[in-house]
């Protein structure tokens, strides 16, 4: 561990603290200082401060900078669907069954894996298991992810997931026969109190909205566009499930009778956001996997 003080001067007074310090280490990003300060090992004259303390001239800040830690993951080939790449982000067509990032006892075979082989340049932002990883979706869910391939990139992809300008769009097959042609779910989601391993709607949630759109019927069945306005765990399978449409082959939301797909029927076909350097918006889109288009025609 590498001790650095910082005495701020009259200039930077007023700032936050997270602005102020990374415009005195500019390899520093924000989203770094903001990690380090939850973790406490930022102190301003002695005492823990929170990430929206505006600094006072005089102000004494000692950073006990952690080392880096050597990422212990395998680099695989695990020949990747990458649909654009330059050099600050990445888009990828995760296919269904493959785990985003590696986990205990769940460390190889991941897209990070992948990632780790095509690319050596990654952000750290997320730490030493999540290279790269500004968001993600769940293992039986397919699409497009977007990979920051730097720190000043995270953090423009991080900031534009708050500011909700980043375009998510799923298509999902739900159980039961959707009347209206479209909608809109603003419902809190938290852990659920009865089973803390799913999420739920619940009265202390975080703030979900989830905007949905009918595309096809299929008597019992209905195909709905999902636009993800929010992206808290598990949204769009547990807002679907509280209005009474649950997911098909969803094993943790849906209804034990339900059609064999090995997992939920949930595409990310369409991701949108402002590239990191230039300011461009840039769109992409993802076709249904060829299991989805089968069962879509033997409905």
């Amino acid at each position: 561990m590498t001790q650095v003080t910082y005495t701020i001067e009259e200039q930077q007074q007023g700032e936050r603290i997270d602005k102020a310090l990374s415009s005195l280490q500019s390899e520093w990003s924000r989203t770094q200082i903001g990690n380090w300060i939850s973790e406490g090992v930022i102190k301003v004259n002695g005492d823990a401060v929170k990430a929206k303390y505006k600094v006072k001239a005089g102000d004494i800040i000692v950073i006990d900078v952690p080392e880096v830690e050597e990422l212990d993951v395998v680099a695989e080939n695990l020949d990747l669907d990458i649909v654009y790449e330059d050099a600050d982000v990445l888009v990828v067509n995760k296919p269904k069954g493959m785990v985003v990032h590696p986990a205990p006892g769940h460390l190889t075979g991941t897209l990070v894996n992948g990632l780790m082989a095509h690319c050596q340049d990654l952000s750290g932002i997320n730490g030493v298991l999540r290279p790269g990883i500004v968001h993600r979706i769940d293992k039986d869910t397919s699409g497009l992810l977007m990979v920051a391939k730097n720190d000043v990139a995270h953090e423009s992809l991080v900031n534009q997931l708050v500011n909700k300008t980043v375009t998510r769009k799923y298509t999902a097959l739900v159980h039961g026969h959707i009347a209206h042609d479209k909608g809109t779910i603003d419902a809190p989601i938290g852990r659920d109190q009865k089973d803390r391993q799913k999420q739920a709607v619940v009265d202390n949630g975080k703030h979900a909205v989830t905007h949905f759109q009918v595309v096809e019927r299929f008597g019992d069945y209905t195909l709905v566009e999902c636009r993800l306005e929010t992206g808290r765990t598990h949204q769009i399978r547990v807002h679907m499930n509280y209005i009474g449409f649950p997911l098909v082959g969803d094993p943790k939301y849906g209804p034990k009778k339900t059609l064999d797909f090995g997992g939920q029927v949930l595409h990310a076909g369409v991701l949108g956001f402002d590239h990191p350097v230039s300011g461009e918006y840039m769109e992409f889109e993802a076709p249904l996997p060829a299991d989805y288009e089968q069962l879509l025609k033997d409905l």
